[in-house]
């Protein structure tokens, strides 16, 4: 079992008023971890000593997102939340067809050798688009051969792509290359809310086993919207992976 970790982008109503508040909250539930995306007027040092001091860590982080210009800010920021994995991700625009995806992966191979100097490794973040097809294929797979060097963190809600896909195949598939797993719940239907994780039709026992064990690092449950209170829904979900002994947690 994998440690539970949680996107702020989450919770980022609530943060807007009590940031702290909602770190508090988040590791009395007893998330062993969070995933920052944007840091509400604190530095990232003064970020790392709080979630520290309740005694959580920094998983991953979705901020800085990286491109080609602002490479050094990502490896400063890394340097200081003490973490090596950095994230990036793309709009449907840049992955609408062959020479869209294309031109993407130029210009992440170019990130990932830049990063790598600096002991860093690049990670995606999906959405739904990328698991579309283009002339026949997932363009996340067309994606993936392009960019060897690239990690990826699953967003297992995403890569169902509204039930198109089987979210276990598309896990085991990118199992080498994922130390992350983003674990949503819901409809699996399109614009519709996301729910606490287990109360939707994604079937966790079997996406989370499709992972390998010696590269995932990290399960981080992230619900976009919710049509419930987010936080008692953050709630849930940590209790379901843990009830369900997909995850630990910290309590």
């Amino acid at each position: 079992m994998k440690p539970i970790s949680v996107q702020l982008y989450s919770v980022r109503e609530e943060a807007k008023n009590d940031f702290v508040g909602v770190l508090k909250r988040i590791a009395a539930i007893g998330y062993k971890g969070v995933e920052p995306a944007g840091f509400h007027n604190l530095k990232p040092a003064e970020f790392r000593k709080i979630v520290e001091d309740l005694g959580m860590k920094t998983s991953s982080s979705h901020g800085p997102w990286a491109n080609p210009e602002n490479l050094q800010e990502v490896i400063d920021t890394a340097g200081i939340l003490g973490i090596d994995l950095v994230s990036t991700g793309y709009g449907q625009e840049q992955f609408k067809d062959m020479a869209a995806i294309e031109k993407t992966a130029e210009m992440v191979n170019g990130m990932v050798e830049k990063l790598k100097k600096a002991g860093l490794t690049l990670f995606m973040h999906n959405h739904w688009w990328e698991f579309c097809k283009i002339d026949g294929r997932i363009a996340y797979d067309i994606f993936a051969e392009l960019c060897p060097g690239v990690k990826f963190e699953i967003d297992t809600y995403w890569a169902a792509n509204f039930g198109a896909n089987d979210p276990a195949e598309q896990v085991a598939k990118f199992a080498g290359r994922a130390p992350l797993l983003h674990i949503k719940d819901g409809p699996l239907e399109k614009d519709k809310a996301m729910v606490a994780v287990g109360n939707g039709k994604m079937k966790f026992k079997k996406v989370i086993a499709a992972a390998d064990p010696k590269v995932l690092r990290w399960l981080v449950v992230e619900l976009d919207k919710c049509d419930t209170d987010m936080m008692t829904a953050i709630e849930n979900s940590y209790k379901y992976l843990v009830a369900n002994k997909l995850g630990i947690g910290n309590k």
